[in-house]
């Protein structure tokens, strides 16, 4: 037997060398069979609730039923709209042998591009969904000729009885779990292979990090299909046992403050978000609909998956400190599904790490330290350190040559949590999980020997998973500075693409907050600045697109010594964006550049055309018709 301490209040969870999912379910339900595991709200209501032993015993029933019809290893899809239903087909596939592929839930108007690649890429001939969604999403797919094709089964009306055909199945650490298709902010979405041993050991780290116990709390409204929403939200209470209260999204979304009543209701201990949750949650309140919130036992208010902005801190700070939420509560972080979910963290209960650095210096690659006060400094958030074991370096992503401490280059990481690969995609795989550098090095000696033997203060040369992330470690601190892909080189100097979208969105009231993008494009021999934002829905009847377009350009100019080549002010909500929220600049300037956005008005220095609301009249009535009830204006 294998103790492994995850948390400093709780009792140490026997396991063996290779325990997966299934066997920490068997013995909660064995251990703690009475007590709640999941409960989801709808809204603001509890639409149900299950305890270790109802988890485990409905989880033995789909798992039976799957092993009947489909041969081990198999890949499934998984369709559901957010509640219980999701964590059992999930659970069930792990207790089966199957290979669970959680996918977003197929709405009506919306494209299939995303689905069709996932059902291509793996295969994929069998589809799980709930009774209640089941006929809305064989329609949907219906319509696709290669949907169409799927199997669907529906898990919620499964006998019982099949519960007595399950049996446990012979799963090694490291055969394939589940394929976590990766969001595809600067590409086609691809599926990431994790293991057994991969969650195992993620959610150790995240356990460790968090200070997890069974005596914890949690609250979380991120999507399941998403690896911060399925390992962090689904997982990772099972794994430390202790109950979660699951959210739609989509009602978080609406109204933000039913998330932080969710958290003072059930006095949540852990819960979070990207940077955007807390924004919203701070823009859409006011002290009337705050009267009444219990922030005092959130220990754990972590934050990752998009740019960290020291100002969301503050701002979010500022207005619930009155309501019991402390500064140290605040727990930066830093992963991504190749690294199953988490790569670094805080220390729990200690105010994140800032650093003030010069903003001409960085865009130049070089880092600067710089005092607060000074014009053009950037305040840059830690992100943590690296938790369970794992390595990260910072490397250059050109020579390959590892960078000294403080030198900004692409985020590097090995360990137990990095994925096997894409998969069926080979090269792709290779070129991101089978990385090495030109010399062997740890983070703060770039020329340290490489020996075969392990060694404790000296990296080999790999095998390391390349992030595409660029950033720099100050004191085994890593701070993340944005995304190599999507950087800005205009005449030598790099610029990031989200100081350029908080330049923007912050010059005018008319312009939507996090709705931005910014990208380079080669036009007349030399790369150009294009702007896309959104407008805010309040503002599209009366728009000042002159002013607007004239704010934008002097505040780019005066932060950036940027010119702007192009504008596209577009419909509220058209944004592109990731299942997780990112923007997808990519696209968005693919769109861009086929004349596909929804566009409002528009400005061009190619031109110096005037902006137009053609036929502007129908289409705010349009959006108008589609706006329900429940849906706030920014």
């Amino acid at each position: 037997m294998l103790s492994l301490e995850f948390g400093p209040q709780v009792s140490a969870l026997p396991l063996k060398e290779d325990s997966t999912f299934a066997d920490i379910l068997l013995y909660r339900a064995q251990m703690q069979p009475n007590r709640i595991a999941y409960t989801f709200l709808h809204g603001e209501t509890e639409t149900g609730s299950l305890t270790y032993a109802e988890l485990a015993c409905q989880v033995r029933v789909i798992a039976g039923f799957l092993q009947s019809r489909l041969p081990m290893g198999s890949k499934v899809l998984l369709a559901y709209q957010p509640g219980l239903d999701f964590v059992l087909a999930f659970l069930a596939c792990l207790f089966a042998g199957v290979v669970a592929v959680p996918a977003y839930s197929p709405r009506r108007n919306q494209k299939t591009s995303r689905l069709r690649s996932i059902v291509a890429n793996a295969d994929i001939q069998f589809a799980l969904t709930a009774s209640q969604s089941a006929s809305a999403f064989k329609q949907f797919c219906d319509e696709d000729p290669l949907l169409s094709k799927l199997l669907w089964l529906v898990t919620d009306a499964v006998e019982p009885e099949m519960a007595e055909q399950w049996k446990l199945p012979q799963l090694s650490a490291e055969m394939l779990a589940f394929l976590q298709y990766t969001s595809g902010s600067t590409g086609e979405p691809k599926g990431v292979m994790v293991s057994h041993a991969n969650i195992m050991h993620n959610s150790q780290a995240i356990a460790q990090g968090f200070g997890h116990s069974d005596r914890s709390q949690g609250v979380i409204w991120l999507p399941p299909y998403h690896d911060m929403g399925l390992i962090g939200g689904v997982l990772q209470p099972l794994y430390a046992g202790f109950p979660v209260c699951l959210m739609s999204p989509i009602d978080f979304l609406q109204q933000p403050l039913r998330w932080l009543r969710a958290v003072s209701r059930y006095q949540a201990t852990t819960s979070g978000g990207p940077n955007f949750a807390y924004e919203l949650a701070v823009r859409r309140s006011s002290p009337e609909k705050r009267a009444g919130l219990d922030l005092s036992r959130w220990e754990v208010a972590f934050t990752g998956a998009e740019p960290i902005r020291a100002e969301t801190i503050d701002r979010f700070v500022e207005v619930f400190e009155p309501y019991g939420f402390r500064r140290e509560a605040f727990y930066p972080c830093y992963g991504m599904a190749e690294s199953t979910l988490i790569i670094t963290g805080g220390v729990k209960l200690t105010p994140p790490v800032l650093k003030h650095i010069n903003a001409d210096a960085l865009e130049q690659g070089r880092l600067e330290l710089s005092p607060p006060e000074r014009h053009n400094t950037r305040t840059v958030v830690s992100c943590g350190q690296v938790l369970n074991g794992q390595r990260v370096i910072i490397v250059d992503p050109e020579s390959l040559v590892p960078c000294a401490e403080g030198q900004v280059g692409e985020i590097w990481v090995a360990g137990d949590s990095i994925a096997q690969g894409y998969w069926n995609q080979s090269e792709e795989t290779v070129a991101n999980f089978q990385a090495y550098t030109a010399t062997g090095a740890n983070s703060s000696t770039p020329d340290a020997p490489v020996t075969d033997a392990p060694v404790t203060d000296a990296l080999p040369k790999g095998p390391f998973m390349r992030t595409g992330d660029l950033g720099f470690l100050i004191e085994e601190e890593l701070f993340v500075t944005g995304r190599i892909k999507d950087l800005i080189i205009i005449r030598g100097q790099n610029h990031y693409p989200q100081d350029v979208e908080l330049t923007v969105e912050q010059s005018h009231p008319a312009l939507r907050l996090d709705a931005g993008a910014a990208f380079s494009m080669e036009l007349q021999r030399s790369e150009q600045l294009v702007i896309v934002q959104e407008v805010k829905r309040g503002h599209l009847r009366q728009l000042n697109v002159e002013e607007i377009f004239q704010n934008i350009r002097q505040a780019v100019t005066t932060h950036h010594a940027l010119e702007v080549y192009a504008i596209a002010l577009i419909k509220t909500g058209s944004i592109l964006k990731t299942s997780s929220g990112k923007i997808r600049r990519r696209a968005c300037k693919q769109a861009f550049m086929n004349d596909e956005l929804n566009i409002v008005a528009d400005w061009s220095r190619d031109t110096r055309r005037k902006a137009t609301f053609q036929s502007l009249q129908s289409q705010i009535d349009t959006v108008f018709e589609k706006i329900t009830k429940n849906t706030s204006s920014d």
